[in-house]
This record gives C-alpha cells, structure tokens and sequence, in this order.
C-alpha cells in the first residue's frame, strides 16, 4: 500500500477528485492548507498599503491506495492539477505499513 499526498491549488480540487474518481478510487481525505514553494507568495495592496502574502491558500489531498494504482493515481492527479503555472503544486508517495477499517476490524488491502 501507498500513501499520495498531493499539494495542489484550490480551484483545481474538483477535477482532481473526478479523476480519481474515474479511476474507481473509493475515498480521499481533503484538508484546507496554506504554504509556498519557489513562488515565495506575493504582495497585494489594501487600503493604500503593500503588504506581503507569504502563505497561498492550497489543497493537500491524501489517497492511500494498493501498489498497482500508484502511478495511474499519479498520472490522473498531475494532468488535473496542471495549470503550466508556478505553484501548481506537489505530490508525494510514501509506503504504509498497514491499515485497519476500525468497524470491522479488517486489515490491509481489504481495510481500504
């Protein structure tokens, strides 16, 4: 099994999930986040003032999935979140020792 943390930009989050979706993914966790990479935030101005915006607001979608699915997952993932601009986002891959459905007691691939 594998984890997929993907970064990515709000507005994109809709067509990821129905990528993933179409792919026969049964679940995904989405959490709210805020961060920066190169693009290092930005300067906005209000009320006359410049003012730096450091954190962006971004997505982390995180999908734990059998080995087989891992770069089908991946590929749907990158093609929906591409905008060809900077901070379009990262996805990472991580292995995960087990899993447990806490219902029923179920391990494993079964447990996702």
């Amino acid at each position: 099994m594998k984890k997929i943390e993907a970064i990515i930009k709000p507005f994109k989050l809709d067509e990821v999930k129905e990528a993933l979706s179409d792919l026969g993914l049964k679940g995904l966790t989405v959490t709210e986040a805020k961060g920066f990479g190169r693009q290092k935030g930005h300067t906005e101005l209000y009320r006359g003032a410049e003012y730096v915006v450091d954190f962006l607001p971004k997505v982390k979608i995180e999908v734990i999935l059998e080995d087989t699915m891992v770069e089908r997952a991946v590929e749907a993932i990158q093609q929906a979140a591409h905008t060809g601009r900077i901070g379009d986002g990262k996805i990472f891959i991580s292995p995960v020792e087990d899993a447990i459905r806490i219902r029923t007691g179920e391990r494993g691939d079964e447990a996702i």
